[in-house]
Formats: structure tokens, sequence, C-alpha cells
């Protein structure tokens, strides 16, 4: 590595002068008078996506695979983050070497580690994918690592965008005509209303940019339809979804309240949950969905007529397989940050990260931020000035 702290576009690291690891660009690498790198800054409508090689089961053969998968079929361009011992060998047996960058990152944060751990890892690669963003040089995040390490360093490394309260994590659910946004699915398990409020916003936001609804609807899921059905927080929510909306913010098109029931019905177009409620509904719906599966698969194989059966419907069959798995989606995108954070499913396949880096990139090229600023209104400032 050279004295001025830049590296090259086989992999070494770029370092700056307050130790903050960048990326070099093919033309735009500046070393300014005093020494500091200058970085050029991601084109959103070329979105670059740093993903985390580290993490997930399957790290970082499955992630890797998944990356170069995502760049060669959709021209998605990633710079991955890691361990270059590990990754290098990876991206050359697949001629990948030149192609697709890396930056070295040597820690990297288990998946058993939460959000104050991971907070002791400053150099782990969730940790530099975060910072590359925070720099300019990506436009996007994508790991399957721990949820909670990945929301603690994204709310680190990237600022809330002006106005927005708290990050939440929004998840796509397999109904038609287009799927169902639930939000939050485990970013804050104790929000005050006011952040589910403003939770409506970012899933909306995020169902006009990834599935193109226009006015999406939304319903506030509780324990019954009537208003004054739920806790404190849900009535308080409530009362705050039905007002008109303030200092210049988009409205709402409020639903109601949901209920269980109607997580796969397609009955609104967003449902909003405190992160608690959301996470036990998610993981109540993937296991449920994974169980009717193997019951499914062992009904078809019981005899000479339903193997015969399954095999003239197998595309059928295929596409119900491919609305309830998962990695179809590519996981689920953290809103409210200044950067595109998407939060692929730990157990990632190859299939799983190609697609959670296609999420990326549509999610930065669409400007789901700047939709979100959109609906949010201008921001008011308070007493105390945010530091920059």
């Amino acid at each position: 590595m050279s004295d001025n702290g830049a590296g090259d576009l086989s992999g070494r690291p770029l370092t700056r002068l307050d130790g903050a690891v960048a990326v070099a660009t093919e033309s735009s690498s500046q070393i300014s008078a005093a020494g500091a790198y200058r970085p050029a800054r991601a084109d959103a409508s070329r979105p670059v996506v740093a993903v985390d090689a580290m993490g997930g089961d399957h790290a970082p053969k499955a992630i890797v695979d998944g990356a170069i998968a995502a760049h060669r079929q959709w021209g998605v361009r990633v710079v991955l983050v890691g361990r270059p011992g590990q990754v290098r060998p990876l991206l050359a047996a697949r001629g990948m070497l030149g192609e697709i960058r890396l930056v070295a990152a040597e820690d990297s944060v288990a998946m058993a580690d939460g959000a104050l751990s991971s907070w002791r890892r400053p150099r782990s690669s969730i940790a530099v994918a975060c910072q590359l963003v925070h720099l300019g040089q990506a436009t996007a995040v994508v790991s399957a690592g721990s949820t909670g390490a990945v929301v603690s360093l994204a709310r680190l490394r990237l600022r809330n965008l002006p106005g927005v309260l708290r990050p939440g994590i929004a998840v796509a659910l397999p109904t038609r005509p287009t799927p169902t946004v639930l939000i939050d699915a485990g970013a804050i398990a104790d929000p005050k209303p006011e952040m589910l409020a403003q939770f409506a916003q970012l899933g909306s936001a995020y169902a006009e940019v990834a599935f193109g609804v226009t006015n999406p609807s939304v319903g506030l899921l509780s324990i019954g339809a009537e208003p004054g059905k739920g806790n404190k927080l849900a009535r308080r929510t409530y009362e705050l979804l039905s007002a008109e909306p303030q200092h210049g913010a988009a409205p709402i098109k409020f639903a109601g309240n949901v209920e269980g029931t109607d997580l796969l019905s397609g009955k609104v177009d967003v449902i909003v949950a405190d992160g608690f409620t959301g996470n036990v509904a998610l993981k109540t719906l993937e296991a449920t969905a994974a169980f009717t599966s193997g019951q499914f698969r062992s009904a078809l194989g019981a005899s000479r007529q339903t193997r015969i059966g399954a095999m003239l419907q197998r595309k059928e069959l295929a596409k119900l397989r491919g609305r309830f798995d998962p990695e179809t989606y590519g996981g689920a995108a953290l809103l409210g940050l200044e950067g595109t954070v998407v939060i692929a499913h730990g157990a990632s396949t190859e299939r799983g990260a190609a697609a959670a880096c296609r999420l990326a990139a549509d999610l930065a090229r669409g400007r789901t931020t700047d939709r979100i600023r959109e609906r949010l209104g201008p921001h008011r400032q308070g007493h105390f000035l945010r530091r920059t």
C-alpha cells in the first residue's frame, strides 16, 4: 500500500486520515493537498451495493456466489466486504477477480451477537459496508448477518433521515396481486405511538417504490377491527393515523385496524405493527409455511396417483413454492436511514443473496429515501440541533 493510504481495484483496503475504509473507483480517486483521500460519490442512477460477505449461516461462499449472480444476471454493481483470504479465492474460482471489488474487513459479527456486542467490532464487515455508504462510495448495504447487529451498526454509521424518529424493518408478505408490506418486523420492540404512525409513511413509500402501488392503504395490526380494540399503544396509534397529517406530511390512506387473519389476505397494502408483534407474526408465518410445505410434500408422495398428479402440476406447484419462499423477495429493508439497507435472511443461499442485491439496487435506483423525505414533508428543527 502506498504512503498516501490509497489502494487499488485488486481488493486492498484504502484508508483515509481518519481511519475510515474507502474503495477506489476507476477514474476519480483524488488525494487533496492535505493528503486526505477523497473518493467519488456513488451515483443513485447506477447504484453500488456493498455486500457483507461474512454475514449469514452459509457465508462467505453463498453470499459471494449470490453477489456474482446478481452482477451477471442483472448487472448489479457490487463491492464485497470481508476477509480477503476467504473471499478472494471464491472470486478467483468464478473468474471474477478484477470484475468485482473487494474491501478488506478482517473482523466479522457472529450470528449470535446482538446490538451491544456489535459496537465493539468497528472493523467488522457489516460496519465497513455501512461506512462505504456513509462515505458515498456505495449506495446500499446488503447483509445476511445478525439482524440486531445490522440495525445497530447501520444506525451508528448512517444517520436517520431528517424527521425520522426511528428506522423500521419492512418485509414483503406474499399476498396478491401485490405483496403486503409489514413494518416493523423487529427493529424496535417498544416504540412510541408517534413512531408507529411514522412507520405508516415509511411503509407507504416502500410499497410505492418496490411494488408500484399508488396511494397505498394502511392497516394497524391489533386484536380486533374496532377502533377501540388493542392496548394503549394501538389505541393511541389509531388516533394518530386517523388524524390529518401535520407539517406538510403526505396523507395516509388509513383503513383502520387489521387482525392476524388479515396478514395474507391482501386487505391492505401496508400493515403497521410494533417490532415485537411484527417479528412474532413474521416468524409464525414462516414456520407455518414451512410446516405446510412439508406436509404437502409428504401428501404428494403418499401414493403413485398423487405423485403423478404432482408431476402434472409441477409448474404451478413451483410458482406456489416461490411465492412463499422468503428468498424470493430478497430480504427486509431497513427504512428511515440516509442510505439503503437490506437485511437478507440468515439462512440465505446463493439465490437469496442474489435477490437481496437486486432488491437493494432497485430500492436505491428508485430513490426510496427521497420518497420517504417527500412523504414526511419539511422537517422542523427542534431546540437542539443534530450534530453533523
